[in-house]
């Protein structure tokens, strides 16, 4: 069970450039059936050279010519040479786990070279399967603005055409953002609302950056569009816009005709294929992870990303089904900016595990682009969640063990107490890494080696909760490997104890050991 905290602000490096990368492929496979693709980009650390995946696309169903909607935000250094690699892949299944779907292709190349190519538009041939022609994928690249505005805004239409025979239309619509040299850069699509004329979509949040790159006048088109299960989704119309424009919120000025060209010039008669309403509109400043402790660099994990691969990969060898779950806390989740202190990472509220200490670094990265963290910083909420799953399972076939990563700043003390009291009685474990320059006096009264943690009289039965701050860990000389190696060893001394002292305290015995099964394990442990 991991849990990745809400943070304060706190010093680091400001990157130089920052550089948005754009994505589109022309996936040429001889395929029997349109692709659902993804592409999946990784960044090569300059010390270790080690491959580390950056992030992924979204998944584009049933088209050999995906244009992507989510991008990627690197930074750009003049004086390094960036490496990249992207990889391409067909998804057939619900997986995460990348292995388990279709490689199409994959190129490299430097992110020098998609800003240095003619009107940062760089095309390469994909390859890695022999014998096949794998298609070619066209990265383009724009500076991006200083703008850290993000924008919530929500249509609806009115008396769109009808394209379905058996019913109406599915309409959804797309947005692009107009670059320098006239051409159009998709930016976001809104979810299909099924089977109406008049529909009214969910609000959505993008960042004013993504929408104009901070022009406020630059032209915005948006198309509307009749999905089909087939990827051959019906033009219906298009509309003009601008941030400007948007801006000025609900009113005349945003009510948007439909317009299909070809019926326009095909038909005298020919009014709109509908109209677009603006009903809502508002703007927020958003959080920025280059001056956080969240902060993703391409070429070196953040302190967060550390302590779980360190405390992970070492415990982890004790879980058989290697799922854990993985949660957030102290942040607004979209699509309303509801707060949360105990939110699923991938978003699943049914089913939040990840697959191995891989599948919980993945969803936090990708967690870090979705939610708006938020204060305050309450752990009670994290705790009594894994006690409620500890309580089902008493009898010592699982031991629980919860890893919580914070800055440090706790704001619900009392309520942490009763829940580590509680806690205490079960079979479980909680370990505290601190991260940042913070004090953690906090903390340390929470890690009960010299005195119980107590709550309203009560003091807890054992002792379960480690603290350690990682900075105390750090090598100076900035080997991440020896960091981590030795955050882990000092992190887990007390595991050991404290699963034995739970199970000494329900008189519960191990298992016999079965016959000719060196490797078997009688215990499981829940991260």
């Amino acid at each position: 069970m991991a849990s990745i905290g809400e943070f304060d602000p706190l010093h680091s490096t400001v990157p130089a450039t920052k550089i948005e990368p754009l994505l589109s492929c022309l996936l040429l496979l001889l395929l029997p059936n349109s692709p659902s693709s993804v592409v999946v980009l990784y960044v090569q650390g300059i010390g270790t050279k080690e491959w580390r995946e950056f992030g992924r696309t979204e998944m584009i169903d049933n088209t050999l010519n995906p244009d992507f909607v989510r991008k990627f935000v690197l930074d750009f250094f003049f004086e390094e040479k960036q490496n990249l690699r992207f990889d391409v892949y067909n998804v057939d299944t619900r997986s995460s786990n990348i292995s388990k779907h279709d490689f199409l292709g994959q190129t490299f190349c430097t992110l020098g070279e998609i800003i240095g190519s003619a009107g940062g538009r760089l095309e390469r041939t994909l390859s890695g399967i022999p014998g096949k022609k794998c298609g070619t994928i066209i990265f383009t690249a724009e500076e991006l603005s200083n703008c850290r505005d993000i924008a919530t805004m929500q249509l609806c239409a009115n008396k769109l055409d009808k394209k379905d025979f058996f019913g109406k239309s599915d309409p959804f619509l797309v947005f692009y953002r107009s670059n320098e040299d006239g051409t159009f850069t998709i930016c976001h699509k809104t979810e299909v609302v099924k089977n109406t004329l008049n529909p009214v979509w969910q609000p959505f949040t993008i960042p004013v950056r993504a929408l104009c790159n901070g022009d406020y006048d630059r032209t915005v088109k948006v198309d509307v569009f009749d999905w089909d299960r087939d990827g051959s989704h019906d033009f219906i119309g298009e509309f003009t816009t601008s941030y400007r424009e948007f801006s000025r919120g609900q009113s005349q000025f945003n009510v948007y005709e439909v317009l299909n060209p070809k019926k326009k010039g095909k038909k005298k008669k020919y009014v709109n294929s509908g109209t677009v309403t603006l009903l809502s509109f508002k703007v927020e400043s958003e959080y920025t992870f280059p001056t956080s402790l969240h902060y993703m660099n391409p070429y070196q994990m953040n302190m967060y990303a550390m302590a779980l691969k360190a405390v992970g990969e070492i415990i982890q060898d004790y879980d058989s089904d290697k799922l854990f779950p993985a949660y957030g806390f102290g942040a607004k989740l979209p699509p309303d900016g509801k707060i949360s202190h105990a939110f699923p990472l991938n978003s699943n509220t049914d089913d939040p595990n990840c697959v191995g200490i891989e599948g919980v670094l993945e969803v936090y990265f990708q967690s870090l682009r979705s939610v708006q963290l938020y204060g305050p910083t309450n752990f009670a909420p994290v705790i009594n969640q894994v006690a409620r799953s500890a309580k089902e399972v008493t009898d010592g076939s699982q031991y629980f063990v919860l890893l919580m990563i914070t800055d440090g700043v706790i704001s619900d003390m009392v309520q942490t107490k009763e829940a580590v009291v509680n806690a205490a009685s079960l079979p479980m474990s909680i370990i505290i890494v601190g991260v940042g320059p913070a004090e953690f006096d906090a903390m340390e009264e929470l890690d009960g080696d010299e005195v119980r943690v107590s709550s309203r009289g009560r003091y807890a039965e054992r002792d379960i909760v480690q603290f350690v701050p990682f900075r105390d860990y750090i090598d100076r000389s900035g080997n991440q490997v020896l960091s981590m190696a030795r955050l882990a060893k000092d992190v887990l001394a007390e595991i050991p104890d404290q699963l034995l002292s739970y199970m000494k305290s329900r008189g519960i015995e191990p298992r016999p050991a079965l016959p000719n099964t060196n490797n078997s394990q009688s215990l499981s442990l829940r991260i």
